[in-house]
């Protein structure tokens, strides 16, 4: 594995976002080579549009719901904009693509979960680079198996992690309840 950093541009994480999309398109419609260049490049205008703002890389996690891509009951806007820009419908795109899909795209790491208890799988992940030194980036496979450093870039929490602790309704079983009171 080499060594990871950028600078947080979010050009190589909206790029894996929209090409692991992409890639269902390719695969599983009847959508050829040119509708799929034209939906990948709607949707990086789109997605860069839309995190220009609500982008902080001296702060991941801040703003991750909104840069998360979902589909599940209801097509994500942004994806659907761009199926509308190659003439597929909102009916279409949910053939196309997971019936539920999470996509995270957040500063230095984008992950995906396919089904409401799948795993989280990174597609893409960096560290932030050091003022001065040369910025390299490489793309995890979409298994999540990056070898044998394995998915942690350092031993921060990840945006996914803190959901997957912080978001759960009830504590799991290895957990020791305690009672304080006053």
């Amino acid at each position: 594995m080499h060594t990871l950093c950028a600078r947080g541009t979010m050009k190589p994480e909206i790029s894996a976002a929209v090409g692991f999309l992409s890639r269902f398109l390719r695969v599983k419609g009847h959508v050829n080579d040119r509708q799929v260049q034209t939906f990948s490049q709607s949707l990086q205008d789109i997605l860069a549009e839309q995190y220009k703002h609500h982008w902080f890389p001296d702060r991941p996690c801040k703003g991750s719901g909104y840069r998360c891509i979902r589909i599940n009951h209801k097509m994500d806007p942004l994806v659907g904009q761009a199926g509308q820009r190659i003439g597929l419908t909102i009916q279409q795109l949910y053939l196309l693509l997971p019936s539920e899909l999470t996509l995270w795209v957040d500063p230095f790491e984008v992950s995906y979960r396919i089904g409401e208890d799948g795993s989280i799988c990174v597609l893409y992940e960096s560290q932030p680079c050091p003022p001065g030194m040369p910025v390299t980036a490489v793309t995890g496979s979409p298994s999540g198996n990056n070898g044998p450093m394995g998915n942690m870039v350092d031993s921060h929490i990840s945006c996914k992690e803190e959901l997957m602790v912080l978001g759960r309704t009830s504590p799991s079983k290895t957990y020791n309840m305690m009672t304080v009171s006053s």
